[in-house]
């Protein structure tokens, strides 16, 4: 297996899920887990505008003591963030030295602005970054962080929604394939998953109209890659009959028992659809699959 530093990626106030969740991946690997912890968004300061000229007396005293309680506020806040980091770190290292594997956690204290450069130096430097329930669920810290990590790196993201068991030995994984570059990648990055399976489906939606691909017969070209590399592929061709792609796949996940879905991610739009709502919200609540994303 070819995941050997996995990043985990967790804010001050979410649960331990995330991390229990990463650790189990990284045991059953044996992969080094780097915890990542970030605080909630900073407080803004208010700078009430004093006009051009000198404030006049004594509404240029009470703007001036409005702008010392914004800083003392802000002072506050980042005290009390610091702190929660702190234990937070704390008790993700108590419950980690428990585990028996190799890891490091570490915190960050930034800006809402740099949340997304923050996680795209750290998964620069890791084969996986894991995305547990507490964080994509967190409408503040997920978005910027999914982002960074996926769009901004090259690297794989694996998005664990609640509810799902995830594995990196899974029995049966589904690839999505249309041709393009994004799941050509995501196919590279899985491909010790998909050779350890016992079954791997390469479904293509409607691909007679949009097929692009080397081979007369759609999907032949990539089920022969997987297959020179060992992996049991099939291929099923599967008709939208109205439905978007997304929902054609995650029913036939289902009706095949697949136990993780493999599909590129295609742009910062469309993931945000994907990960915080519209159609794929559906295939992280029926079912619960994780869903190994790559671009």
């Amino acid at each position: 297996m070819a995941f050997k530093s996995i990043l985990c990626v967790t804010g001050a106030d979410n649960s331990d899920q995330d991390v229990r969740t990463a650790a189990g991946l990284c045991a059953e690997v044996g992969a080094h887990l780097s915890v990542l912890i970030i605080p909630p968004p900073m407080l803004l300061m208010s700078y009430p505008s004093i006009g051009d000229g000198a404030p006049e007396w004594p509404g240029g005293r009470g703007q001036a003591i409005a702008r010392l309680n914004d800083r003392f506020r802000q002072i506050d806040r980042y005290t009390q963030d610091v702190a929660r980091l702190e234990k937070r770190s704390k008790d993700i290292q108590k419950l980690l030295r428990a585990k028996s594997l190799a890891y490091d956690v570490d915190t960050d204290y930034c800006d809402p602005a740099s949340l997304g450069e923050v996680a795209r130096q750290r998964a620069l430097c890791a084969d996986l970054t894991v995305i547990g329930p507490g964080l994509l669920n967190d409408e503040n810290l997920g978005p910027p962080v999914v982002n960074g990590c996926l769009f901004d790196t090259g690297r794989p993201v694996l998005v664990v929604p609640k509810g799902a068991e995830p594995t990196l030995w899974p029995r049966r994984v589904l690839v999505g394939w249309d041709s393009r570059v994004e799941a050509s990648r995501a196919v590279r990055e899985a491909l010790g998953v998909l050779c350890a399976a016992e079954e791997v489906r390469v479904a293509l939606v409607d691909p007679k109209a949009n097929y692009n691909g080397n081979c007369a017969e759609p999907g032949a070209d990539i089920a022969a890659y997987l297959t020179r590399h060992g992996a049991r592929v099939s291929v099923d061709l599967l008709p939208s009959a109205g439905k978007s792609a997304a929902t054609v796949l995650a029913q036939h996940a289902i009706d095949t028992s697949a136990d993780m879905i493999v599909m590129g991610a295609y742009g910062n739009r469309r993931l945000r659809e994907r990960l915080f709502g519209g159609v794929t919200r559906w295939i992280f609540e029926k079912p619960t699959l994780p869903l190994f994303l790559a671009r």
